[in-house]
This record gives structure tokens, C-alpha cells and sequence, in this order.
């Protein structure tokens, strides 16, 4: 919260934050220092809109309805379990990360310890680690990179559609339209899974030694 406020006064144009989990921080900041809220664009990955359900939301709908409430710039990336519509669309399977990313990206000399044990000094070899480790869900089967695809579209627009809205209310678990809102957000959705991966992809290229 803190480092929010100190950042958004510290600089002169607009503070962009990337929020990939619960929104508590970010209505805290706006509620303690009000002022910085003309300088900051929200992009935050959360909610199933304009369906019900979505944990970074449902952890924290009394921060997301503040934020709703305020006239801060919000930018809503969709999430859509099992949408094609949302960030859930933008998947790996298990074959294509061991096809893709092993010894990828920089290396380090003093390997890091991976959540499932081993020692890794590259991320393209600890993603294919954690890609062995992990459920998989959809035909084929499956797993969605939601935080990439909401960080992807902020390096290229091109590859989600955006939409303006007023600003909707959550009320008792269900979305709440309010067309007569003067306050509008922005809807990020139908995200393009093929040009979103090969440019990930194509990056860890680049960024391998020895490559690119």
C-alpha cells in the first residue's frame, strides 16, 4: 500500500499497475492518499464478468466494489473459466512447454531451489519442472497462463479487444449493470492465444545465451 502511494506522488505521468491477485492494496492506497488516484491505471485480472465467480474477486469483493465506486482508471482483464473469451483460452500443455522451454531464457550462476524440489539456473528448465508438477484441465488438457496474458496485452493491444462500460457493481455474488454510471471501465477480452505464445516464446529465444 504504502509503496503504491509513494510511487504514484514520486512520478509525473501515469503509474500503471499490473494486479494479478486480490485488489486490497490498491483500495487501500486509494483510500488513504485520494490524491493519487487521477494518476494511476489499473489493469487488474479478475472476475468472470459479466458471469458470476473468479477467486481474485471473490476473495475481495468489498476492495473490488470500492475501486468500482471511485473514478480511478480500471481496466478489467477478463478471466472465463473455460471461456474462450477470457484469459483461460491463453493455454500450455505439458508437451508444448518441454517442447519450448527447456534451457530457455538468461541462466544464473547460483541456481535457485524450484517449489517441487531440484535446482534450476535458467526459468525456461524450472517451467518445464513446474509444468511436471501440475493439474491439467480442458481437451486437450491443459493450463492457462492468466497472469502472462494480462501482462501481454499491456506490451501489445492488439492482442485482446477492449471495450468501454460503465462501471458495473457486484451485489450478493452477481454483476450488476449500471447504465446510467457516469464512471467507465475498460473490458479486456477475446485475447489471441497464437500471437500471445509465440511471442513469449520468441523472447525466451532472445534472451537465451547463445541465441537470438
Amino acid at each position: 500500500m504504502n509503496f503504491i502511494i509513494k510511487t504514484a506522488a514520486q512520478i509525473k505521468d501515469t503509474l500503471t499497475l499490473i494486479a494479478v491477485g486480490k485488489l486490497t492494496n490498491v483500495a487501500l492506497a486509494l483510500e488513504k492518499e485520494p490524491s493519487i488516484t487521477s494518476k494511476i491505471r489499473l489493469v487488474w485480472l479478475g472476475s468472470n464478468y459479466p458471469e458470476p465467480g473468479e477467486y481474485n474477486m471473490e476473495n475481495d469483493t468489498a476492495a473490488m466494489n470500492y475501486l468500482l465506486n471511485s473514478p480511478i482508471h480500471f481496466e478489467l482483464v477478463t478471466v472465463r473459466y473455460g471461456k474462450a473469451s477470457g484469459t483461460d483460452a491463453v493455454r500450455v500443455t505439458q508437451k508444448e512447454a518441454n517442447d519450448h522451454m527447456p534451457g530457455k531464457g538468461p541462466r544464473i550462476d547460483n541456481p535457485v531451489t524450484g517449489r517441487h524440489g531440484g535446482s534450476f539456473h535458467t526459468f525456461g528448465d524450472y517451467s518445464v519442472n513446474l509444468f511436471n508438477h501440475i493439474d491439467y484441465y480442458g481437451d486437450p488438457p491443459a493450463r492457462a497462463l492468466f497472469d502472462m496474458a494480462a501482462v501481454a496485452i499491456l506490451k501489445n493491444s492488439k492482442w485482446a479487444e477492449y471495450k468501454e462500460i460503465p462501471a458495473p457493481i457486484l451485489v450478493n455474488g452477481y454483476w450488476n449493470d449500471r447504465a446510467a454510471n457516469e464512471h467507465s471501465i475498460g473490458i479486456w477480452e477475446n485475447f489471441k492465444k497464437k500471437e500471445i505464445l509465440d511471442d513469449f516464446y520468441s523472447t525466451f529465444e532472445t534472451h537465451t545465451p547463445g541465441k537470438g
